[in-house]
């Protein structure tokens, strides 16, 4: 197997609260006591450094944080916030900040109600920072008595929530990175990973549910499969079988890869890269944290959604930025021809769940 190719609190504006970010690495514009003040400037960041960025002001604006997201069109970190004093301490970070009416408290409390209420297979639900909501998603399936139910819970929920239509179907993207068989399916291999300084690999989990030994398109032994969590979640890890090559990296399906280098939290807006064994390569960006998404097969919970489309077989492929591992394919709604939703599972959980790392 040609195995290069596989994937692999309120805050005090003034004070210890900005010193802490100051030590945090954050930067902030200041003029002299004797100047007239000054704009605070808005900072160009990469993706990664706006997480980073991210990371930092969310932690120390506490509950006065309402959800971040990338903007791609300025390349700059949009923070949500609940006052002006928050705005001003996100402001001088160098991030743009914006007031809105829901908190993060709020917006989990009307999941929970969700999942109370309204697990009903078929739907999904993700807290939107640019809408500042709990975006409800129905597919096709969802109809007569269901549909009406959501529709009662959602509108219970007022401005907290919103419900959508998908054209498609939520299902795990499995056909019955690399294409990787088993005796009933092909699914597609996530990232290369080591343990204990032996090589595994990542999938996703409703694959290796329901297959323990995997070959390669020429039957090929690979590997066998070690740790399953789905529902719930949705990762698997393989052992490797001896003999096979396992270099970090994803298949670009052009006769080159993308190196892996390590794995990074998703951001709302962060452009993203989906490689699996069925659509090949496909671009698109993330839209949502933290989804809930209901298959026939069962509830799963903390997952990136994206408008990156995948089909069939792509289960368990790469999703990356640049060189750092994002997500498993999961499953979703659409195609690659008329697009839809699909799901992740953040590749970092996976890393800490099995004990494993990108190698």
């Amino acid at each position: 197997m040609k195995h290069r190719r596989m994937p692999r609190r309120r805050i005090v504006v003034a004070g210890a609260g900005i010193a802490a970010l100051v030590a945090a690495g954050v930067t902030f514009q200041s003029a002299n006591a004797s100047e007239s003040p000054k704009t605070p400037e808005l900072q160009t960041l990469s993706a990664p450094a706006a997480g980073k960025l991210a990371s930092t002001l969310v932690e120390h604006l506490g509950t006065d944080a309402a959800g971040v997201y990338y903007d791609t069109e300025t390349k700059s970190l949009v923070v949500n916030v609940l006052d002006k004093t928050a705005a001003d301490a996100v402001e001088r970070a160098g991030a743009k900040a914006r007031v809105v009416a829901n908190s993060l408290a709020e917006l989990d409390g009307a999941r929970t109600t969700l999942k109370k209420d309204a697990t009903i297979p078929g739907t999904s639900w993700a807290t939107d920072p640019v809408t500042n909501k709990v975006v409800v998603t129905a597919d096709k399936t969802v109809a007569g008595t269901a549909w009406t139910k959501l529709s009662k819970v959602v509108g219970a929920l007022g401005g907290k929530a919103e419900l959508k239509r998908s054209k498609g179907e939520f299902k795990p993207f499995i056909a019955g990175g690399d294409a990787i068989n088993g005796p009933d399916g092909r699914c597609s291999l996530g990232f290369n990973v080591l343990k204990d300084g032996k090589p595994y690999f990542l999938t996703a989990g409703h694959c290796t549910t329901s297959i323990s030994t995997w070959t390669d398109a020429d039957g090929k032994g690979v590997g066998k499969t070690e740790k399953t969590s789905f529902p719930g979640d949705d990762f698997g890890l393989v052992k490797y079988d001896s003999g096979v090559d396992h270099p970090s990296e994803v298949n670009l399906y052009d006769g080159s890869t993308q190196k892996i280098t390590g794995a990074a939290e998703a951001t709302v807006g962060m452009k993203v890269t989906r490689s699996g064994s069925t659509t090949k390569v496909h671009d698109g960006k993330v839209t949502g944290l933290n989804a809930t998404v209901n298959y026939e097969e069962g509830s799963v919970s903390g997952l990136i959604q994206t408008d990156v489309c995948a089909e069939p077989g792509d289960s368990g492929g790469s999703l990356f930025s640049g060189d750092k591992a994002i997500g498993l394919t999961s499953g979703g709604s659409g195609d690659c021809s008329a697009g839809g939703e699909t799901f992740f599972q953040p590749v970092t959980e996976a890393l800490s769940a099995t004990g494993t790392e990108i190698g």
